[in-house]
């Protein structure tokens, strides 16, 4: 067994959840590489020591730059507002770590490419967390249409549903609320939601080629959590485009922050030629599948409960019929990051497969402003 020292950067909700991934992985899975939690970095040390007591780090740093000095330290996962992960990405890779990046991959396609050159040029094991691709319904998902089960494909459709924002007095910028802050975030929806929704797209149904947008911020001004003074909001509170995907098939996403009821509505469905598929984060562990083929009198829209050994990931958990949650979509994604060293192969999302998700990002943005359509 080969330690991996993990190096994290931030110590916030993702940084639970990639934590928790490093803890848990080795216990369900047969690897031939274990995460070691050697150091957090945080900005506050008192906050940092209280995480890295509580989760079992090591040590604290509360300078990244410090943290990339140190040789017993093998990859770095960042986990702090997308302005920072390029500065912190290019010096990781230029450390000679390995390099795993929160989603989106950066702020722009710009500061992706400088990522992806960055990581190439150094050769290290790269990866940025799309996680939503190892939820097992997911990945069956995958498996079915890569066997060819859907036929030819004719539309994705997907959203990504929130409220959390229709306050106007929830404020922008700081650390609680700084994907409110174009400067610190980027984007609103696009980059944070909707990302999520494109990467998985790519990944079932290939390249997107055009983008037609619109966008919306429907509160104008808002409180600057730094500043204490009322500031112009210029991020996306709501977008919605449509598409071309390479295949042929046509495209239809939406999120929002807007959407009164829903704290996380995030769905998708596939139609083929010969089937549909269909699936629900709030019931995460069941695929909707329609089969064409089936005979006319059964047939119809069955619920596939992913819980079976044969299904993606499940046979490293319980018996069949017990449920898996979200938290284990980042235990997957550890597990996967693992192997990849174990056998000395890429692993996926790398970098640059999410700047494939980076550059429809920014097509959807340019295109929502000059209200055309863009080529991505």
């Amino acid at each position: 067994m080969k330690n991996v020292n993990i190096g994290m950067i931030g110590y916030g909700f993702m940084g639970k959840a990639h934590t928790n991934g490093y803890a848990q992985a080795n216990h369900f899975f047969k690897l031939g590489h274990k995460p070691v939690l050697k150091a957090l970095c945080a900005r506050n040390a008192e906050k940092a020591q209280e995480f890295a007591d509580n989760w079992g780090y090591e040590s604290i740093e509360t300078d990244w730059r410090e943290l990339l000095k140190r040789d017993d330290i093998d990859a770095v996962d960042i986990c702090v507002p997308n302005n920072l992960h390029k500065e912190i990405s290019i010096a990781a890779a230029e450390a000679g770590k390995a390099v795993l990046c929160e989603k989106p991959l950066a702020i722009d396609v710009a500061e992706g490419e400088a990522m992806c050159e960055a990581v190439e040029k150094a050769g290290v094991p790269n990866m940025v967390w799309y996680n939503y691709r190892r939820v097992p319904a997911v990945s069956l998902a995958k498996q079915i249409i890569d066997e060819g089960r859907l036929g030819k494909i004719f539309h994705y459709r997907a959203n990504f549903l929130q409220d959390w924002t229709i306050n106007a007095d929830v404020p922008q910028g700081g650390a609680a609320t700084w994907r409110l802050d174009a400067e610190a975030a980027g984007s609103g929806v696009t980059g944070d939601l909707l990302a999520h929704c494109i990467d998985t797209a790519i990944w079932l149904n290939g390249n997107i080629k055009d983008v037609s947008a619109m966008t919306e911020t429907f509160v104008k001004e808002r409180m600057h959590a730094e500043t204490g003074k009322k500031e112009p909001v210029t991020i996306d509170d709501a977008c919605m485009f449509h598409c071309h995907f390479e295949n042929g098939s046509l495209g239809l996403f939406e999120s929002t922050r807007y959407a009164r009821g829903h704290k996380a509505l995030n769905t998708l469905e596939i139609n083929g030629e010969h089937g549909s598929l269909a699936w629900d984060l709030h019931d995460l562990h069941r695929l909707q599948y329609f089969n064409y083929a089936d005979d006319g009198i059964v047939r119809g829209w069955r619920d596939v409960h992913v819980s079976d050994g044969d299904q993606p990931y499940m046979g490293n958990w319980w018996v069949p019929g017990l449920n898996i949650g979200y938290e284990h979509s980042f235990i997957h994604q550890v597990a996967d990051f693992l192997k990849s060293l174990d056998e000395g192969k890429p692993v996926h999302p790398s970098f640059r497969d999410a700047l494939e998700t980076q550059k429809v990002c920014d097509a959807v943005l340019k295109s929502a402003k000059e209200r055309a359509w863009m080529d991505v």
